[in-house]
């Protein structure tokens, strides 16, 4: 073995290539392991997945990190907008729908955003998380008899692997089929660290995969298993944190005053305080004075003080742990001293690239796609919906677009200013901008036509109303077409030209003629 490792060592040298890939002396300690992802979860998973929820309970950086995640990703939900193109049936899925979501919970702790949420939690800290789909039975009273179980990762042991005699063989506790298609879950009956579920421990269940959502984000191919988003940075959380108690004793030690006083002769009424084994107790409080015994004698040791590279120290180590988690670092820290706009903002940016590649390829495809369809299923099975040719049209009324609650900004008027030209450049529609808002189009019309609609039956001329140029033909000939997108509070986009003259047109409510001229912010309705 030591001959060809010698052999190989040769001929990579006179070959030469990749630095990375010779054994070089810098190199002698790097052992990279060429066991397959599945090999090094089964290793280490469990005690990984142990040790980031062990910081998170424990630590404030690791607590914050996952909150920060969770927020960004999920906040107030993930919210669907049915394609369905008949306005009424869409409205009536969409109300069932939003009856449904708080039922959804088979725990009854919190609405299905709610274990969105959770899951999103739970992906950050194990990288997998389940849901057991649960049909329920019509007289459960539910307004579509269907919820959701989560169970976290722990409930699928990593270690149960096995040939069964039909072929089909449970790797990682799940059980695959002869062509390698997922048949079941073996999940255990009651979670193996929760000693107050009676039960027996190791005992397990076949579930059938059809009833269960395996929520993961896998980062190889034929990978089975989640792993924790801690992973890269559970060295560094810990040690920075003893680091941090190290520095904190240190500090509360320094800053404690005492005084020893000794005695010629032995006090025998000396009542110190001891311990099991008789050693007296010198417990350190401030302005203490001690008495020490003959022949007694203390020492304190003198550790180096940081002086002032405890910050900046603080500061790198938590830029590295902020990039392992793929957070800004004022995410993970809280701390805004460092922030500007421009900073910030490009921080932003990255991370809510990441975040929407996150919540498309693993929430939305993974979690709300399946449930909206199973949800669907159900509910026209039981008659909560009456959907025309659903068997033969399904695939037309599950067509649906999954909504992310909108991002705020730093700076919402520049960005909003920024997105008024782009619909007027038609560059993107107003459908798209309402969407990226976390919102449905039809619906937001919907209800500035109701607005509209109720202002006019009140007799109020609100000049703020945003469109209200739909329900007046005459003022899209506005001279600055940037005008029709005026907001209350914002300056109009105004090119240079002369003043108009204010229109005179009947005022709706009698009254005779009104002159309408400029309003300051809002669009002019004269013509030049």
């Amino acid at each position: 073995m030591g001959m060809l490792k010698n052999l190989r060592r040769k001929v990579g040298a006179m070959v030469g290539g990749f630095e990375g890939g010779l054994s070089a002396r810098r190199l002698k300690t790097f052992h990279a392991s060429r066991a397959h992802v599945n090999t090094l979860i089964q290793a280490a998973g469990a005690d990984m997945t142990a040790r980031a929820r062990y910081l998170i309970r424990n630590n404030g950086y690791a607590a914050n990190a996952v909150e920060s995640w969770a927020g960004n990703a999920v906040g107030t939900g993930i919210k669907p907008s049915s394609g369905i193109g008949d306005a009424v049936l869409k409205d009536r899925v969409q109300r069932l729908w939003l009856r449904w979501t708080d039922e959804s919970d088979a725990e009854g702790l919190t609405d299905f955003y709610g274990q969105q949420r959770r899951a999103a939690r739970e992906l950050f800290i194990a990288g997998e998380v389940f849901f057991r789909i649960r049909p329920r039975r019509p007289e459960d009273g539910l307004s579509v008899p269907l919820q959701l179980q989560m169970l976290p990762a722990e409930m699928l042991p990593l270690n149960h692997n096995q040939l069964l005699e039909n072929g089909h063989r449970i790797r990682q506790g799940i059980e695959f089929d002869r062509i390698g298609r997922r048949v079941a879950y073996h999940f255990l009956r009651r979670h193996p660290g929760d000693i107050t579920d009676p039960g027996l421990a190791g005992e397990t269940v076949r579930v059938p995969a059809e009833s269960v959502l395996h929520i993961v984000d896998p980062v190889d191919a034929g990978q089975l298993r989640g792993v924790s988003r801690f992973s890269p940075a559970l060295v560094k959380l810990f040690l920075l944190d003893q680091y941090d108690d190290a520095e904190l004793d240190r500090k509360k030690v320094a800053a404690m005053f005492v005084g020893f006083v000794r005695r010629p002769e032995r006090d025998f009424d000396n009542s110190n305080e001891t311990d099991d084994r008789g050693e007296p107790l010198l417990p350190l409080e401030p302005g203490q004075l001690q008495i020490l015994d003959d022949g007694e004698d203390i020492t304190f040791s003198t550790p180096a003080d940081v002086g002032g590279n405890y910050e900046s120290f603080q500061y790198r180590t938590l830029l590295q742990v902020a990039g392992a988690l793929g957070l800004p670092y004022a995410n993970l820290s809280a701390d805004m001293l460092k922030a500007n706009y421009s900073n910030t903002r490009a921080a932003l940016l990255e991370f809510r690239r990441r975040i929407e590649a996150f919540q498309h390829s693993v929430l939305v495809f993974q979690l709300c796609r399946a449930v909206w369809a199973r949800w669907m299923d159900t509910a026209v099975l039981s008659g909560s919906l009456d959907l025309p040719d659903y068997e033969q049209r399904r695939a037309d009324y599950l067509d649906c677009s999954w909504l992310p609650p909108r991002w705020d900004w730093v700076d919402p008027l520049k960005d909003i200013r920024a997105e008024i030209n782009a619909i007027e450049a038609g560059l993107k529609s107003r459908t798209q901008a309402i969407a990226e808002r976390g919102f449905d189009a039809a619906m937001v019309d919907a209800e500035i036509a109701g607005d509209h609609r109720r202002e006019d039956s009140l007799g109020l001329s609100l000049g703020a109303s945003l469109y209200r140029f739909r329900r007046q033909p005459r003022s899209l000939e506005l001279r600055n077409p940037h005008d029709r997108f005026a907001l209350p509070g914002v300056p109009p986009i105004r090119d240079a030209a002369p003043d108009c003259a204010p229109e005179t047109r009947s005022d709706p409510r009698g009254g005779g003629q009104k002159a309408r001229g400029r309003h300051p912010g809002h669009a002019t309705a004269g013509h030049c």
